[in-house]
């Protein structure tokens, strides 16, 4: 298996950029009742969701997810309760954390968590929802169709492309990542699992562009 590429092409970075703009909702953060931490396979997401806790942005958290082929090697006990133990050490009390273990995709991540606060009768009128960069735009979707009556917005832990490739250490895996999510944008909303949003003739026309030079692993069949 040939090594992982690091860094990202020239040929490709001006469509790349479209598409990781595009899926950044630039939501200007202020108090809300909690925050809602993605699992994935970035623990970036328990790092920025811990920043956000101790700058006063939410009281409570949850994490949320259990394992996806992409993460179980990495976090064997499960996305949120590595995300979790993470956060712990990054400050955060335990009574402070939720954990949602069985999520197994962004609709379960939204459905299981606001039922987790239901169950400990936790009104929730407000919540920030902390996910990969790219997974912004399809996690505000998602939970706008099925959350109604919460404000959400969104945040990811502030990082240029290039630091996020360097981070991940593999830009063809952030590029699939990113091209599958663009389509998902119109693919879900058609399925009615999200709310529908305008994608740009620039944003569909790089995720083809990219979608020609193979980058296919993360689409929607």
């Amino acid at each position: 298996m040939s090594a992982p590429t690091r860094t990202l092409p020239d040929s490709l970075r001006a469509d790349v950029l479209t598409l990781w703009h595009y899926h950044d909702l630039g939501h200007e953060l202020r108090g809300a009742d909690v925050g809602i931490g993605l699992g994935s396979h970035d623990l970036g997401v328990a790092t920025h969701t811990a920043e956000l806790f101790h700058r006063g942005v939410f009281p409570l958290l949850v994490f949320t997810g259990a394992n996806a082929p992409t993460t179980v090697e990495r976090f064997p006990r499960g996305e949120a309760v590595h995300y979790r133990e993470h956060a712990l050490e990054l400050g955060v009390p335990d009574d402070a954390i939720l954990v949602e273990p069985s999520a197994r995709n962004t609709g379960d991540n939204i459905d299981l968590s606001r039922d987790l606060l239901a169950e400990r009768g936790i009104a929730v009128r407000s919540a920030v929802l902390v996910c990969k960069p790219y997974q912004q735009r399809r996690a505000y979707a998602t939970a706008r169709k099925r959350w109604p009556g919460v404000e959400f917005r969104c945040a990811s832990l502030p990082l240029s492309l290039d630091a996020y490739i360097e981070s991940i250490g593999d830009a063809d895996r952030v590029i699939d990542m990113l091209v599958g999510d663009t389509q998902r944008i119109t693919e879900y909303a058609r399925r009615g699992f999200a709310i529908a949003q305008h994608v740009p003739d620039d944003v569909s026309r790089a995720c083809e562009r990219l979608v020609s030079a193979g980058f296919t692993s993360r689409l929607v069949r």
